[in-house]
């Protein structure tokens, strides 16, 4: 699967932890950064994972700031696209499951980084359900 990840700087060193876990279970990576410690802006990195799966070219998205809230805010703007911040493993699955949000937001400080990749796996190994569900997202997107 090809996932698009992004962060800013309060989140760039769980970034990278999920960078390097989807690689170890041979996923594609588009890392579309930040890739150090100086500070930077999160809209910006929130919409380039949003519009690169808006526009197919990842079919998920991760990204991670200091809560996921800021994240999620920013990739939510993005037409057809569902962010969702989880911080247990019942949301992250149902988020995809029942919401089909292809965009997962985590918070460095407030999961750990092996909660973290529960989060990520449990996300990941999700797919959406359709069904009443799919009336519902319908709904969404519609306003």
């Amino acid at each position: 699967m090809r996932v698009a990840v992004g962060s800013d700087h309060a989140g760039c060193s769980l970034k990278e932890r999920v960078v390097a876990h989807l690689r170890g279970l041979d996923h594609e990576i588009d890392d579309l950064g930040t890739h150090g410690p100086e500070s930077v802006d999160y809209p910006d990195f929130g919409r380039r994972v949003a519009l690169a799966v808006a526009q197919g070219k990842a079919e998920r998205g991760i990204l991670v700031c200091g809560t996921g809230q800021g994240m999620a805010i920013t990739a939510n703007k993005v037409p057809g696209i569902r962010a969702a911040v989880v911080s247990d493993v019942l949301s992250a699955r149902m988020a995809m499951a029942h919401n089909d949000a292809r965009v997962l937001c985590l918070g460095e400080r407030i999961v750990g980084p092996g909660l973290a990749l529960l989060l990520v796996d449990a996300w990941l190994g999700a797919r959406f359900e359709g069904g009443r569900h799919a009336r519902r997202v319908g709904k969404i997107e519609v306003g």
